[in-house]
């Protein structure tokens, strides 16, 4: 019964995990104009996500813009969406594994231990999401950190960490749970 329990926890850590993979891979607020200076007045926001930046002026009106060439966009931006996408795919075949497992798990009384294959593959698979998301999310809000109490950079250019980064860290923090979880059967 325990055993039960805890694969549907872990089932509902890896759907959330993977919804919130999906809404930090395509969430644009990344990075997030700083505003450190002694005007109160700020007329515009500015977000910086993997795909397109947006202005939004005085919280009324938003545009946003992708990002015009992919050859224009730093490495380590075209390496933080490619692990990104890996992840989303990675983390909905995860998902799948895992419903598949939890549906051919049979435990008998010849077979105590009758625990599906695609239990412990589907936990490896969450591991490994949890960490390729990882990986692009704490690299960014380093950056970013750093940049914020470097004196060298211009105040306008200073960031602070957006949501995008916090949905990420969730969603790491889940996806590898619920493969600890499915591991440890």
């Amino acid at each position: 019964m325990a055993c039960c329990v805890l694969q549907i926890t872990a089932l509902i850590f890896g759907g959330v995990g993977m919804v919130g993979t999906l809404a930090a891979t395509f969430m644009p607020q990344w990075r997030v104009s700083a505003h450190i200076d002694s005007n109160i007045v700020v007329f515009e926001t500015i977000w910086e996500g993997l795909w397109m930046d947006c202005v939004s002026h005085l919280g009324i009106r938003l545009q946003c813009k992708f990002y015009d060439s992919v050859l224009a966009l730093p490495s380590s931006l075209e390496a933080f969406r490619a692990l990104m996408c890996i992840a989303v795919i990675l983390s909905i075949i995860s998902f799948l594994l895992a419903i598949v497992g939890m549906k051919y798990t049979h435990r008998t009384k010849e077979d105590p231990q009758g625990i599906s294959i695609f239990i412990l593959v589907a936990g490896v698979a969450f591991l490994l999401t949890g960490t390729l998301v990882l990986i692009p999310v704490s690299w960014t809000g380093g950056s970013i950190i750093r940049d914020f109490y470097d004196p060298k950079v211009p105040i306008p250019l200073k960031r602070e960490l957006g949501a995008a980064l916090y949905v990420g860290w969730v969603s790491s923090t889940l996806l590898i749970a619920a493969g600890a979880m499915y591991c440890s059967f």
